[in-house]
């Protein structure tokens, strides 16, 4: 699964107001039952340690939210205690154990979970709605308002809310503006169709035969980068996702899925992508460093390639020392204006988390107070130091990512587009049948022949009925 923020990524935001509300104590909770008066003890599991795995967060939490939740608790009359459990263990394994404990009737008050998994344990009966386990106080939480629409589906589920949305990420093109403006391209850039895009993949190859003139990943070793950075963007482009949630539906040889292989045949089998760097098992890592060496001209990725890889600031797995002045960033754009889904003009899709309370605490108002205390707009800026990250929420963003341009333009022009993966238990696996429809498509199979084989074991895995070609 791994950490549900991306790069220690952080939660969302509640105003001062509303927190000194949230954290009046004793009375009738929103769930039915009376407040205790008597000491409490709650605990937060995340998949992160102390002196290990994102022990960013651990750290935040334990030295900072925990302690000022129990004060400020204290000084309303009741005595909590909060203590972390922490993992330091694979995504998978962090989910397989907490849905064991769950499934027993035990487990956290609270927790960090996947964006992808939420579906997965609503399914299971893992997880309840927020309305279910804390009642109309919930929805009435103020901190909604600040999280757009589209980033609170991290945590939604068949149109009810599980959790509280953390933070997140987005897809753009990045650019080489050296390569640009040796091939006389003018920047800023910013293509508005598939055929733009191409177009200037074009200019760029004839240019320089020599460079990757378009990187979208394409291969099955490049596992969830070709699904996430490289078809779903596409589809989404086309008009759909990849799982209508309104039907129950997955997208077959529909005209959406047939328009996104087509994109793909077309930059493969011009040789505007390189479709050797698919094929091996360092392929993304390959073309990481190609980029750094100015040997690809546009590259779709998410803010990671950016912020981690090329950076120069001594911690970046291939530095590029001119990066601020030889590379921007651009929209994806629809195959045309508006055709992207919900009608838009551009595209992205984002990972992401949330944290959400358990079905079977026994304090579901102290673990709400809890939860809407850790999303505070205080604690998220007390994060900062330690980790900057996306927040879900656009003014947390506003404030402390100012000095960053990147990450400014994804929270306040990305996030508001943005979709996200299905939260489905059965969804890794349709990712690798994605992950092998791309690889037959970049290494010359026909459109025809690639979404036949795709759509046969599409069938298998998910069941006929549940597959739609139209």
């Amino acid at each position: 699964m791994g950490k549900w923020r991306p790069t220690a990524r952080s939660f969302a935001t509640v105003g001062s107001v509303a927190l000194l509300a949230a954290l009046t104590g004793g009375g009738i909770t929103a769930a039915g039952k009376t407040a205790a008066s008597s000491p409490v003890t709650l605990s937060v599991e995340i998949n992160g340690v102390l002196s290990g795995k994102n022990a960013a967060e651990a750290v935040w939490l334990t030295r900072d939210v925990f302690p000022r939740f129990e004060k400020s608790m204290a000084a309303r009359g009741q005595t909590v205690h909060v203590k972390l459990i922490g993992s330091g263990v694979s995504g998978t394994d962090y989910a397989t154990a907490l849905a064991l404990d769950i499934k027993a009737g035990g487990g956290p008050d609270i927790f960090d979970l996947d964006g992808p998994y939420y579906g997965e344990f609503a399914s299971a009966g893992y997880l309840k709605p927020l309305s279910q386990v804390i009642g109309p106080a919930a929805s009435r939480w103020p901190g909604w308002k600040l999280i757009p629409p589209t980033v609170q589906a991290i945590t939604e589920f068949k149109g009810q809310q599980y959790g509280i949305p953390g933070g997140t990420d987005a897809r753009v093109l990045f650019y080489n503006t050296k390569l640009f403006r040796d091939a006389g391209i003018a920047t800023p850039w910013q293509p508005t169709s598939w055929a733009d895009l191409i177009a200037t993949a074009r200019t760029l190859q004839q240019k320089d035969p020599g460079i990757e003139a378009l990187q979208i990943d394409g291969g099955s070793l490049m596992g969830e980068a070709t699904t996430l950075q490289g078809y779903l963007p596409i589809l989404a482009g086309a008009g759909q996702l990849i799982w209508n949630q309104t039907t129950g539906k997955w997208q077959g040889n529909t005209p959406a899925m047939r328009a996104a292989a087509n994109f793909y045949h077309t930059i493969y089998a011009s040789g505007l992508a390189n479709s050797q760097l698919q094929l091996g098992p360092n392929g993304r890592n390959q073309t990481f460093q190609a980029f750094s060496q100015n040997q690809v001209g546009i590259y779709l990725e998410s803010e990671y390639l950016y912020e981690s890889v090329i950076v120069n600031n001594g911690t970046g797995l291939y530095p590029m020392p001119n990066r601020n002045q030889d590379v921007a960033w651009a929209f994806i754009p629809a195959e045309t204006p508006g055709a992207g889904i919900r009608g838009q003009n551009f595209v992205t899709l984002s990972g992401g988390g949330g944290t959400t309370i358990n079905p079977h605490t026994k304090h579901p108002q102290l673990a709400w107070d809890l939860l809407t205390f850790m999303d505070s707009t205080q604690s998220l800026l007390r994060y900062e130091p330690i980790k900057q990250f996306i927040s879900s929420n656009s003014q947390v963003d506003s404030i402390a990512l100012k000095s960053d341009a990147l990450l400014t333009f994804i929270s306040q022009k990305c996030l508001p587009i943005t979709a996200y993966r299905p939260s489905l238990a059965v969804y890794p696996q349709v990712s690798l049948l994605i992950q092998q429809l791309a690889q037959n498509l970049s290494t010359g199979m026909s459109v025809n022949a690639a979404l036949s084989s795709y759509v046969s074991q599409l069938q298998k895995t998910v069941g006929a009925g549940n597959v739609t070609n139209s």
